[in-house]
């Protein structure tokens, strides 16, 4: 069931917006190309996709604010957007294709060497990427609340393409890690190829889910990652994981850490993907991550 906004009396204002932003380190979003445009910016090169067109018209201080950093979904315009409207612990605001989730079944369905083995069905997909030691498997088995990927204490173990379909109607792709500690760097090379195939030809891949450690700061092979999506017009989430760690060693708590790698982002984005803080020890993030996901599957489902 779609949930229902309430209407909207008047235009946020922006200093309510900003304490928001900051007090709950939401900084940086870009609409989704589906919704409207999106940027990816080099230095002497800039690569736009662009979709619907919003209304037409002046812009109020406001309304760019909320463009700049929140992650403003199909069926929301920006002078519509409250506090109340924007998730805990991210920058993303929910929409009218956002529905109550509560996951009923998860079945394993097949694992792949290569994109062309993949699912033939049309189901939508949502792909979980990221480092081999940031604690994917774990985030799957907690977003679902059951041990369906394999956890391991030696990073690197998924080596192939692993879908789940959830409540028969979407999937949750595990993807091989990049950065394996334990891996030949010919083996590296192999699995990044077959990964970056993915990504470009799944017709029915909605969005990745490119996993950030939190309780380190940020990581050179990480921001490649992220500008790699960029440059291909990937549509991506960024999933913070570990945000209850503080490991002292590192000298920076994960709100820290979080902040610093947004900001080396906008270095490359101009309008930033939504993201979200979360924790598969404490629970934080799991409700709200499955809303985000779900008001991204609705509207696909609905074009």
């Amino acid at each position: 069931m779609l949930l229902q906004l309430r209407p909207f009396s008047s235009t946020p204002r922006v200093s309510s917006l900003i304490n928001l932003s900051l007090t709950q380190c939401r900084t940086l979003a870009y609409p989704l190309p589906w919704s409207h445009s999106y940027i990816y910016k080099e230095p002497h090169l800039c690569y736009t996709s662009t979709a619907k067109s919003s209304k037409q018209g002046s812009i109020s201080e406001a309304s760019r604010f909320v463009g700049k950093f929140l992650y403003v979904p199909p069926g929301v315009e920006p002078d519509e957007v409250t506090e109340e409207m924007v998730l805990p612990g991210s920058n993303i605001v929910i929409g009218p294709y956002a529905s109550d989730v509560k996951i009923k079944t998860v079945e394993f369905i097949k694992s792949s060497e290569r994109p062309k083995d993949c699912p033939k069905d049309d189901f939508p997909e949502f792909a979980m990427l990221g480092r081999s030691n940031v604690g994917k498997s774990s985030l799957i088995n907690f977003l679902m609340r059951k041990d369906v990927a394999l956890t391991s204490k030696k990073p690197g173990r998924t080596r192939l393409i692993n879908h789940f379909l959830v409540d028969k109607s979407w999937y949750l792709v595990d993807l091989p890690g990049y950065g394996f500690a334990n891996a030949s760097s010919s083996a590296r090379v192999d699995w990044s190829s077959f990964t970056k195939g993915y990504f470009l030809n799944r017709k029915t891949l909605v969005s990745v889910l490119l996993l950030i450690d939190a309780s380190v700061p940020p990581q050179k092979i990480d921001m490649d990652c992220a500008n790699w999506l960029g440059r291909n017009n990937v549509p991506l989430t960024f999933v913070f994981t570990k945000c209850d760690k503080f490991k002292a060693g590192k000298g920076r708590r994960p709100d820290e850490n979080i902040r610093d790698f947004q900001g080396l982002i906008g270095e490359n984005y101009r309008n930033h993907p939504p993201w979200i803080m979360t924790s598969s020890t404490t629970s934080l993030g799991r409700d709200e991550l499955l809303l985000h996901l779900s008001q991204l599957r609705n509207y696909w489902d609905d074009e």
